[in-house]
């Protein structure tokens, strides 16, 4: 996991965090030119900076997690500096071809590391503004439900699945980032569709929808309505609860309506130290719950059908610092 001293990449606000460890410190006297001294530093940092945001999306979306997402822009940045600036022809495309490779053997790492994962996995939420939602197609690739999808794939797939379905890139340029032949490409995008076709949430559900439903769950459990909560949540409703071996959650999946109704109307018993608020998480609606005032869980949810078909609760404090503020992700 990175330093909590690191920078977050892709964040609003002021770096209140000290010198930026993914890129040199251009603080210093403004030089102009490729042949002025910290010329060619210069032109590395305003075309990785110009593309952070991207690479910081595109790294997430292979990991599912922002602390791995910052740690490989980092050594994409170490590697950006020792490139020949004049011989790219196309600084996007070389900037994600390196992302996508550093993000590949982090995946790879990744997967090791949960197996021995205490209970459920779930991807660290990020706190997202309302440009996000209004991206239907990029806010549907980052929703929890689809990071779980994205799971289910092999590396080498998700990574062609991810630069093909959400960022539009050409065959040639997966084909480069992935090692592998254009034709070999066209086979794995073939099947990580089909695959990833037949596990993603049915039909296409709007954010107003969600964020009913959500305020629906809301009120169910703040005045212990079980009976609400029976008619919000669908029969094989499936509940997810990630505390990652640090705090108190479910270790193995909770499914049906009949656990998982009482199981949310125990959030009353905090009483008035607790509550639920209204946020936009991963580009749709869900609910921070707070515990004398502090973030303790947030909430994300999927419909089917009009119906609360998969209920997702983070609680791993290590997954919870990207709530503070906003992540800026961008296509």
């Amino acid at each position: 996991m990175s330093e909590s001293s690191k920078p977050e990449a892709g964040t609003t606000g002021p770096d209140t965090t000290g010198p930026d460890t993914t890129g040199p410190d251009t603080t210093g006297p403004d030089t102009t030119g490729p042949d002025a001294p910290g010329g060619r530093a210069d032109a590395a940092t305003e075309a990785f900076v110009a593309h952070r945001n991207l690479l910081f999306t595109v790294a997430y979306e292979m990991l599912g997690s922002a602390a791995d997402a910052e740690d490989v822009l980092q050594e994409t940045w170490l590697r950006w500096t020792g490139v020949e600036l004049g011989a790219v022809r196309d600084q996007r495309a070389y900037l994600v071809r390196i992302t996508t490779r550093q993000a590949l053997g982090r995946l790879r790492t990744l997967r090791r590391r949960k197996e021995s994962y205490v209970g459920p996995w779930l991807p660290e939420p990020l706190l997202t503004s309302p440009d996000v939602a209004e991206d239907v197609a990029l806010a549907d690739s980052v929703s929890m439900a689809m990071l779980l999808v994205l799971e289910t794939l092999a590396p080498t797939e998700r990574a062609v699945f991810v630069l093909r379905e959400v960022f539009d890139l050409g065959y040639d340029e997966i084909a480069e980032a992935v090692g592998k032949s254009q034709a070999a490409v066209r086979q794995i995008v073939h099947r990580a569709r089909a695959h990833v076709a037949a596990r993603r949430p049915r039909g296409a559900v709007s954010a107003a929808e969600t964020r009913s439903a959500l305020e629906a769950f809301r009120r169910a459990v703040e005045t212990g309505d079980l009976q609400r909560l029976f008619d919000i949540l669908a029969p094989d409703v499936v509940f997810l609860g990630d505390g990652g071996g640090v705090a108190q959650a479910a270790l193995v999946p909770i499914r049906g309506v009949d656990e998982v109704a009482p199981l949310a109307a125990g959030l009353r018993r905090f009483g008035a130290a607790g509550s639920l608020e209204a946020t936009q998480v991963n580009g749709y609606p869900a609910l921070i719950f707070r515990l004398d005032g502090e973030i303790d869980t947030v909430i994300a949810v999927h419909l089917e059908d009009g119906l609360i078909a998969g209920l997702y609760a983070v609680r791993n404090p290590e997954k919870l610092s990207r709530m503070e503020r906003e992540t800026l992700l961008r296509r």
